[in-house]
């Protein structure tokens, strides 16, 4: 295996554990499946739709995220949105994050 795929295999692996996060962090408005994968992906964070679907109905399970079907368009579309469980995890997540943030930083600046 090439070092690129390598960096590549990494790099996804570093992604996966932040999809929850940012999840969390985007719906605070309500959005359907394919509107969220595209707003990660615009964001950045490129998520396949056989991982995004399986982890809202399991963030959902959960308590994290509620939902609820719009049938006013010819397509009904079932809405995600945080819940205030959801909510609080996002904050605790978010403090992680940045604590996470921190102290890589530190390290990567103290083997410079």
């Amino acid at each position: 295996m090439s070092v690129e795929e390598l960096t590549l295999s990494q790099a996804q692996e570093l992604r996966r554990g932040t999809v929850v996060l940012a999840c969390l962090a985007l719906l605070r408005k309500p959005q359907y499946g394919y509107a969220l994968l595209e707003t990660l992906d615009d964001a950045g964070v490129t998520v396949d739709g056989n991982t995004l679907y399986p982890l809202l109905r399991r963030l959902e399970k959960q308590g994290l995220l509620t939902s609820e079907w719009n049938t006013d368009e010819s397509r009904p579309r079932k809405f995600y949105s945080v819940s205030p469980d959801g909510s609080r995890v996002r904050e605790g997540l978010v403090r992680e994050w940045q604590d996470l943030v921190a102290s890589i930083s530190r390290l990567t600046k103290e083997n410079e």
